[in-house]
């Protein structure tokens, strides 16, 4: 018979001959978040996620087994007990994703034939109600769009930035990563680094062409008052000039949805809902917002065909015969 022992370089565990330890739960947590960083190329955000989740389990793993609880000795009465004690202060939507990290993690360690069999399967995940995406009218999102004051460099980089949430989709992430070198005015494109570091093309639209080029005549004023220092390369700055944050990035969005359209819960990602849907109610084929917005499967997209009602309701009366009740 053969038992499973740690081996950690370049993210891999290997298994060893009888007389060797098992597998331990700590080395088999750190192997699975080696495992996206440099297989499945996990943003940093994803891989935190699972790491915050793992350790919760590991915490609890070692109560019950003791601190040198091993990766076959968490079963499905360790992860039930586990996720009992997180309902009691947790959303379901927030324990079915410590679900989805186990299931994962667990699924990494019977691939690899860390594990005989995978007990997160037997799992059941607690039902959510997904709600709506936030939006925005297509006039509430144009005076958004008007918020900022365009006789500032601040304003005009803020009305870039929004320009390229709502008209072409970006995630805010997406948006704090663009690099000077990455904008084609001439080519009306930009290229962004998207989730699991995949790159893509995204159209620009003239408004937003329009709100760059004011912006980048401008952006040499954004330097450190004292140093005079600039990030050479990052596309949007702070007053300091240095490469602005999403943390940043996100408070402006809140204030210039309290500004312009009375929404303070304004968020980035609802001017990215709002940019989808928009394409949707203007006849735009699903499979083509699916590439303008990077997302891996189509069912992620298919999210906005349930908040375009306008837009179900125009095919509805205009293919159904008795959609109008006409001569009825």
């Amino acid at each position: 018979m053969r038992v499973l022992a740690p081996f950690l370089a370049f993210g891999e565990v290997r298994c060893y001959d009888e007389g060797v330890a098992p597998l331990s739960l700590d080395d088999a947590i750190a192997a699975f978040l080696r495992f996206l960083e440099t297989e499945k190329r996990a943003s940093s955000h994803t891989v935190s996620a699972y790491r915050r989740d793992l350790d919760g389990l590991l915490v609890f793993a070692r109560k019950k087994h003791g601190e040198a609880v091993r990766l076959d000795q968490v079963d499905v009465y360790t992860l039930r007990g586990w996720l009992g004690e997180l309902a009691r202060t947790l959303a379901p939507g927030s324990v079915a994703r410590k679900i989805a990290a186990i299931r994962t993690m667990m699924r990494y360690g019977r691939r690899r034939g860390f594990l005989a069999e995978n007990p997160a399967d037997q799992l059941a995940s607690p039902k959510v109600r997904r709600p709506l995406p936030t939006m925005l009218s297509a006039s509430a999102a144009a005076q958004v769009m008007e918020a900022p004051d365009a006789t500032s460099v601040t304003g005009l980089r803020d009305a870039a930035m929004l320009e390229l949430l709502y008209g072409s989709g970006l995630r805010v992430s997406e948006l704090a990563g663009v690099d000077r070198g990455d904008v084609d005015l001439e080519g009306r494109s930009v290229r962004v680094l998207g989730k699991g570091k995949k790159e893509r093309l995204v159209p620009l639209g003239g408004k937003c062409v329009e709100a760059l080029v004011r912006y980048v005549a401008r952006r040499p004023e954004l330097r450190h008052s004292r140093t005079g220092e600039q990030d050479a390369e990052a596309l949007f700055l702070s007053t300091r000039g240095a490469r602005i944050p999403v943390r940043v990035i996100q408070t402006l969005v809140h204030q210039y949805g309290a500004l312009g359209a009375g929404r303070a819960d304004l968020h980035p990602h609802a001017l990215r809902h709002t940019f989808a849907t928009h394409l949707l109610d203007g006849g735009a084929d699903l499979r083509a917002i699916q590439e303008l917005l990077g997302h891996a499967s189509l069912s992620t997209t298919q999210r906005y065909t349930h908040v375009s009602v306008d837009h179900l309701l125009r095919v509805y009366d205009a293919a159904h015969p008795f959609a109008r009740a006409k001569g009825r």
